[in-house]
């Protein structure tokens, strides 16, 4: 984004696994999924944007409820958007991530990841817009929070180098 008076200059955030994030500025999020999954809520006439990147779909045990896990992440994030000032008649979704890959994982965690996010979000009754899930190939993701913009790079190996400068300036 560009500096001049006009235009907002959104901050940088990288987005780990086991993260919710909600910021009360513009932000450019980036994120790396494998079979983990990313939900992003937008609120359009906010103009105001929140993610979360969980790892694993489900716990029922109150000691593991963490954002590590689908079910209590997606939850979460959903809260914090209307705690942030959010109607959830406004809210819109993108799902992303779920990807597969069987010789490193027997059980296809992505897919359990991807429709646990479906089932909250349907619960919840916000209606997700856009999804690029599953597959056997990684996911880079640039989210823009004020603009709800996305961008999507399918990878065959995820490295940490891609994210430079990212990868010390977060």
């Amino acid at each position: 984004m560009s500096s001049d008076s006009n235009s907002i200059v959104a901050l940088k955030y990288f987005l780990d696994p086991g993260y919710i994030f909600v910021p009360k500025k513009p932000t450019i999020v980036s994120m790396v999924l494998g079979s983990c999954v990313s939900v992003c809520l937008y609120d359009a006439k906010r103009k105001a944007g929140g993610i979360n990147h969980f790892q694993f779909p489900h716990t029922n045990e109150r000691q593991n409820a963490t954002a590590r896990y689908g079910n209590v992440a997606t939850i979460t994030l959903i809260r914090m958007m209307l705690n942030d000032g959010s109607k959830r008649k406004h809210l819109e979704a993108q799902i992303l991530g779920g990807a597969n890959h069987p010789d490193i994982c027997n059980k296809n965690i992505g897919r359990q990841n991807i429709m646990i996010a479906r089932k909250i979000l349907a619960k919840e009754r916000i209606s997700i817009v856009s999804e690029d899930v599953g597959g056997e190939r990684g996911r880079k993701v640039v989210f823009n929070t004020h603009t709800n913009e996305m961008a999507v790079i399918k990878v065959e190996k995820l490295r940490s180098a891609d994210w430079y400068p990212y990868e010390n300036d977060r």
